[in-house]
C-alpha cells in the first residue's frame, strides 16, 4: 500500500486536496465563532476583525520569505511542517486563552500558528499540483481550489450539527477533532511522490520577474480575488445573524455554507468544462455577477434576498483565485516558487484587506454590517477592469 502511494502522482493531487481542506478550516473555524468569542471573552468587533487581520497579515509575511526557504529546505519538509503548524493553531484555540493571563492575546497566538502553517501551504500546494503529470492544467487547479470550498462546506455543517447537539460552549472539543485533519494529512504528505516545480522551462529571474507589466497586472487581480471572496466570507455568518435576524444554524447553513457550496459548484464546473470556456471571459461575467451579490447582500431588504446574495457570492468569486493562477502559469511559466509565493501575497493582501474594509466601514456606521459589505463592491469592479486590459494581452488566456 505504501509503495502504491509513493509511486502515484494521484496520490499527490489527493493530499493536495485534503491540504486546500485543511486551509478551509485554519481560515474560516474561527470566524464561526466570532459572536461567541465576543461574549465569552468580551471583545469589541475591532479586536475580533484583527483576527482575521493578524491571520492573512502572518499568511502575507510568509508568502513573502517562503520563496527564500522553500526551494533550500525542500517542497516536502515545507509542506509537512505546515500541516503540523495548523494543527498546532486549532488545539492552540481551545487552549491558548485558558493558558495566557489575557484571553484575548491567547486567540492571537492560536491565530498567529495556524496562520503560518496556512501560509506555507497556500503557496506550496498550486505548484506542487501544477508540477504532477498532468494533461489538463487549467481543469486541475479549478478543481483543487474547489476543495477549499468542500472543507468549508464541511466545516460549516460539522460545526452546525455539533453545536446542535453539544452546545457551541463545547466548541473547544470540536477544535480539538479538526486538528487531526492536518496531522494525518501531513502524514500523507511524507509519503506521496512530488515533482520538480519548473517542469523543464528556463527559471525567470526574480528581476525579470517583476519587470513584467503582465505579472503586475496579475498580481492587482490576486488582491481584489482574494478580497472579494474574504469580505463575504469572513462576515457571512456575523451578518446573518446580526443584520439580517436569522437565527445561527440557519444564518450559517443559509449563508457561509452556501456560499461555500456555490464557490466550489463554479470551480468544479470549470474543471469539468475548461476546454469549452474561454477564461477570460467567464472571469468576466462573475466579476459583473460579483458586483450585483454585494449590492444585493447590503441593499435587500428581505432577509432571503440578502441570504441568496451572500450564497451566490461564492458562485460569482469561485473562478477567480484559480483563473488567476492558470493566467500566470501560462502567461509566465518561469516564474517557479517565487512567482507562486508573490501571487500568494498578493492574494493574501486582498485576504487581509478585504474582511478590515468590511470591518472598519462597519465600524464606523455604528455596527452596520450592511454598509461594510456595500463598500466591497470596489474589489470585483477593479477585477472587471483588470481582466478588460489583459485581455489586450496575447498571453494569460487560451481560449481566445
Amino acid at each position: 500500500m505504501i509503495e502504491k502511494i509513493k509511486g502515484n502522482y494521484g496520490h499527490t493531487i489527493y493530499a493536495a486536496y485534503i491540504g486546500y481542506m485543511t486551509q478551509a478550516i485554519v481560515n474560516n473555524f474561527a470566524p464561526l465563532l466570532f459572536l461567541t468569542f465576543a461574549g465569552s471573552f468580551g471583545l469589541t468587533l475591532e479586536k475580533i476583525t484583527l483576527l482575521t487581520t493578524v491571520n492573512f497579515l502572518i499568511q502575507l509575511l510568509v508568502d513573502v520569505f517562503s520563496a527564500a526557504f522553500v526551494d533550500k529546505i525542500g517542497y516536502r519538509a515545507s509542506i509537512v511542517a505546515a500541516h503540523i503548524l495548523a494543527a498546532g493553531g486549532l488545539l492552540g484555540l481551545a487552549v491558548f486563552p485558558e493558558i495566557f493571563g489575557d484571553s484575548y492575546v491567547g486567540l492571537l497566538m492560536a491565530v498567529a500558528l495556524y496562520a503560518i502553517g496556512g501560509g506555507i501551504i497556500e503557496v506550496l500546494l498550486s505548484p506542487i499540483v501544477e508540477a504532477c503529470p498532468t494533461t489538463k492544467k487549467e481543469a486541475a487547479m479549478s478543481l483543487l481550489h474547489s476543495f477549499y470550498c468542500w472543507g468549508h462546506v464541511l466545516l460549516v455543517i460539522i460545526a452546525t450539527v455539533f453545536f446542535k447537539l453539544f452546545g457551541i460552549e463545547n466548541w473547544r472539543i470540536l477544535a480539538f477533532a479538526l486538528a487531526m485533519i492536518p496531522l494525518v494529512n501531513a502524514v500523507y504528505f511524507l509519503l506521496v511522490p512530488i515533482y520538480p516545480v519548473l517542469g523543464g522551462h528556463e527559471k525567470l529571474s526574480f528581476g525579470k520577474l517583476v519587470k513584467q507589466k503582465t505579472f503586475w497586472l496579475l498580481v492587482l487581480l490576486m488582491v481584489c480575488a482574494g478580497a472579494s471572496e474574504m469580505a463575504m466570507s469572513q462576515w457571512a455568518s456575523a451578518f446573518t445573524e446580526s443584520a439580517l435576524h436569522v437565527p445561527k444554524a440557519v444564518g450559517d447553513l443559509a449563508g457561509p455554507c452556501a456560499f461555500a457550496v456555490f464557490m466550489g459548484t463554479a470551480r468544479t464546473l470549470y474543471g469539468k468544462f475548461s476546454e469549452k470556456i474561454s477564461l477570460k471571459w467567464f472571469m468576466a461575467g462573475s466579476a459583473v455577477l460579483c458586483i450585483g451579490c454585494y449590492v444585493t447582500a447590503a441593499c435587500a431588504k428581505i432577509p432571503a434576498l440578502g441570504l441568496l446574495g451572500c450564497a451566490l457570492c461564492g458562485f460569482s468569486i469561485g473562478i477567480f483565485w484559480p483563473g488567476t493562477f492558470s493566467m500566470a502559469s501560462a502567461a509566465l511559466p518561469g516564474g517557479g516558487t517565487a512567482m507562486f509565493a508573490l501571487m500568494a501575497l498578493a492574494g493574501d493582501v486582498g485576504c487581509s484587506s478585504g474582511p478590515t474594509l468590511v470591518g472598519m466601514i462597519a465600524e464606523r456606521a455604528g455596527g452596520g454590517l450592511k454598509s461594510g459589505l456595500l463598500s466591497a463592491v470596489i474589489f470585483p469592479v477593479v477585477i472587471l477592469i483588470g481582466i478588460f486590459f489583459l485581455g489586450k494581452g496575447k498571453k494569460g488566456d487560451k481560449a481566445d
